[in-house]
């Protein structure tokens, strides 16, 4: 016989439960929780860049991610990811403000950051994989792919590798290129918060091992690729490489009408290291780097700054590496040239920046964009050049890496396998002021250095200009908005690294087993649905 039940009591009006709109709407503790986390991942990451060296802060930045993607759905997994890249990218891209002020700084952090939600749901739907931290490293390197090559060629700024010049994991740059050395930050960053969140479940010690294992595994990987030696295919030799920094007239944007000064400083400062040179004080160099825009007046077509470039060459003594603007036959657009100048010669090579920076050097969609803002019509006319991205000075091939060009891995590439022996990057960031721009571009330099075990010397108009060996270490370097000249006893050494030879086929490695993994997260996630839905039919 049925035990009997009371009768159901209504509830007096306001005591009983909230009804479901208003459960909705209330405050809940765990998303908000969730919403930290991500954003403030998202803050670490910056922080772990470049000019700090809290390379580290990489490590909790990605266990919070993974913390509070675990489970979740890829709608969730989106958004959450975003909010993730939100807190990064903003205070990463500030330097934007600098050229074109709020509006189109914070566009453009949100457009990145989508990616990385794009990330973020892929993370999502593998997190209950086995070794889920290894699928979801791979799945951010996709994202990371993806951001690096569209809209309008990519922006690859921001990659987590480039935030690694001073990590124990430097070393693997030269195995895989960037997108291994992120892969490896990344991995050991989630491996970790899977070993926390298991430790908070209070789950079995056993089931601490995988993830532990892994996040210290990873952390060994980089000393021990630092034991991989590169192929030897020549003898070594050494040069002296100066860069002169000649600096601007004044900070920010106005610098550009101001194109004679900045001609003038830096024949000033060149003609200063040839007085030094002849009173014993430097090294006589055998090659000399001006930067970028050195010479915004074009010496191709102006006399009057050929005959100052010349001057200065005459004095040296050697071929000097000078950043011109040049206007083309077409009369309409123009070309961010390195020229290679000789005294009482002239231009004898001339490479073309190969990639040029759109919203910036041009303007795609102009009439659309213009609706959006009036700096619109600050961008150039720019047009992208051919080329190996190499040329030779003075016996020397010098690979030339035009300011941001050094964030691609295929122009670098290109440069390496054209011969460089020693890699070039002439680059103008006084727009930019005092912000970060020039110390992440620094950090970019010296991935590259060991990435291809390639000397580089950075010259830019108003600092940071630097010297930097093949393992990434920074020997000399110039204060920002002072004058100066760096000369470097560089060795040249003929060498390829496994990053070279392989190029992007580790990417694209890490790409495949990050889309492969969710798919399968996927499939998994709709079988464990339709064995949900069964269950309750039964």
């Amino acid at each position: 016989m049925a035990a009997p039940t009371a009768e159901p009591v209504a509830p007096e009006p306001g005591t009983g439960p909230p009804a479901p709109d208003a459960a909705r709407k209330r405050w809940n503790p765990a998303v908000a929780a969730r919403v930290v986390g991500a954003v403030g991942g998202g803050a670490l990451l910056y922080l772990s860049f470049p000019p700090r060296t809290l390379w580290w802060l990489v490590l909790p930045a990605f266990a919070l991610l993974g913390i509070v993607l675990y489970g979740r759905r890829a709608r969730a997994g989106f958004g959450y990811g975003f909010l993730f890249g939100l807190g990064f990218l903003l205070p990463l891209l500030e330097w934007v403000t600098s050229l074109v002020q709020q509006l189109p700084w914070i566009a453009l952090s949100v457009f990145e950051a989508l990616f990385i939600g794009l990330a973020g749901a892929g993370i999502a739907a593998v997190s209950r994989l086995p070794a889920a931290p290894v699928w979801a490293a791979a799945v951010w390197i996709a994202g990371e792919a993806v951001r690096g090559r569209i809209p309008f060629g990519g922006l690859p700024w921001g990659r987590v590798g480039f935030g690694q010049p001073d990590g124990p994991l430097l070393p693997l740059a030269a195995i895989g290129g960037e997108p291994l050395l992120s892969f490896a930050a990344v991995l050991a960053g989630l491996a970790l918060g899977e070993l926390v969140r298991r430790l908070v479940r209070r789950q079995s010690p056993r089931r601490m091992v995988a993830p532990a294992l892994i996040a210290v595994l990873t952390m060994a990987a980089g000393p021990l690729a630092a034991l991989v030696p590169a192929t030897p295919n020549g003898d070594d030799r050494t040069v002296n490489i100066a860069a002169v920094q000649g600096n601007v007239p004044r900070l920010g944007l106005d610098f550009n009408a101001q194109r004679r000064a900045v001609l003038d400083n830096h024949v000033k400062a060149t003609e200063q290291l040839a007085a030094d040179v002849a009173a014993g004080r430097v090294p006589r160099p055998d090659l000399v780097i001006w930067p970028e825009n050195s010479s915004d007046i074009d010496p191709l077509r102006n006399p009057d700054a050929a005959a100052q470039i010349d001057r200065a060459a005459r004095a040296v003594g050697v071929p000097v590496l000078v950043g011109s603007v040049l206007r083309n036959p077409d009369g309409l657009t123009t070309s961010n040239s390195a020229l290679v100048w000789e005294g009482g010669v002239g231009v004898v090579e001339r490479n073309d920046k190969r990639r040029v920076q759109p919203f910036g050097e041009y303007m795609p969609w102009r009439e659309f964009f213009r609706l959006f803002s009036p700096y619109v019509d600050r961008a150039g006319y720019f047009v992208p050049g051919n080329g190996t991205g190499a040329v030779d000075m003075a016996g020397v091939r010098v690979g030339v890496t035009i300011c941001w060009e050094v964030a691609f891995d295929d122009l670098v590439a290109d440069s390496v396998a054209a011969g460089a022996e020693v890699l070039a990057v002439p680059s103008n960031n006084a727009t930019f002021g005092l912000t970060e721009m020039t110390y992440q571009q620094l950090a970019m330099s010296r991935i590259r250095a060991v990435e291809h075990d390639r000397p580089v010397i950075i010259a830019t108009t108003s600092g940071v200009s630097a010297t930097i060996t093949r393992d990434g270490t920074v020997t000399a370097s110039t204060r920002q908005f002072t004058p100066d000249v760096l000369v470097d006893r560089t060795q040249l050494r003929d060498t390829t690294t496994l990053a070279t030879r392989w190029r992007s086929a580790p990417e694209w490695a890490l790409v495949a087993m990050g889309v492969l993994a969710i798919g399968v997260g996927i499939v998994n996630r709709r079988r464990a649905v339709r064995r949900a839905g069964r269950d309750e039919d039964g």
